[in-house]
């Protein structure tokens, strides 16, 4: 065998253990991202503390503050799993698209689990500046889907260009999450509807324009 081809032989067999390593990694990072979330919806971020991940997650507390040197940082990035990509409907009406939303928000609420833990992220957030930036864009991430419509309606002249988005977006939402964490009274269709008729019906909406 030529020292060329063993060279080849060497570099192939770093490469190898080199993906077998980042692949261990990756798996055992991946255990303690899902043992944190779990802890969350349980206790809260209040609740989860590096020895209880480890514990549960039978990753040692070395190996845990080695991706992660602070407890902050780990319920960061655990906390990332909250904000699922939800696109903005698109039903051909602005009634549509808003009933779209608010329907699933509606079911999210009452099934998912994020809502369980958000109410300790907005605690945490009043002490911790990380945590402050973290909930923002988090919030951003929930209203966006609903932005993108109004400002869709916006550009086909169904809204006035004046009109103030984000408050919408608030009365719309507000009353849901008061329900969901405050009254917890049922978020059922009639809600919803009463919701919406009461948003919309504050704005005024012009005609399309047909061809």
């Amino acid at each position: 065998m030529t020292k060329k081809r063993e060279a080849e032989l060497v570099r192939g067999k770093s490469a190898d253990a080199g993906v077998e390593i980042d692949q261990r990694v990756g798996r055992t990072k991946e255990v303690v991202l899902d043992t944190t979330f779990k802890l969350m919806t349980k206790a809260g971020i209040g609740g989860v503390s590096i020895d209880e991940v480890a514990r549960t997650s039978g990753v040692a507390k070395t190996t845990i503050y080695r991706h992660w040197p602070s407890r902050t940082s780990l319920l960061l990035d655990a906390g990332s799993r909250l904000r699922p990509k939800v696109d903005a409907p698109d039903t051909g009406s602005l009634e549509g698209d808003i009933k779209a939303l608010a329907t699933r928000l509606a079911g999210q609420l009452q099934s998912a689990r994020w809502p369980a833990i958000l109410p300790s992220i907005i605690d945490a957030a009043e002490r911790d500046e990380n945590i402050a930036q973290f909930y923002a864009r988090l919030q951003a991430g929930f209203t966006e889907p609903y932005r993108t419509v109004l400002e869709r309606a916006q550009g086909r002249g169904e809204l006035s260009s004046k009109l103030d988005v984000p408050t919408l977006v608030a009365c719309i939402v507000g009353p849901l999450f008061y329900r969901r964490w405050y009254s917890r009274e049922a978020i059922d269709e009639k809600f919803i509807n009463s919701v919406l008729a009461k948003a919309l019906g504050s704005i005024e909406t012009k005609p399309k324009k047909h061809a």
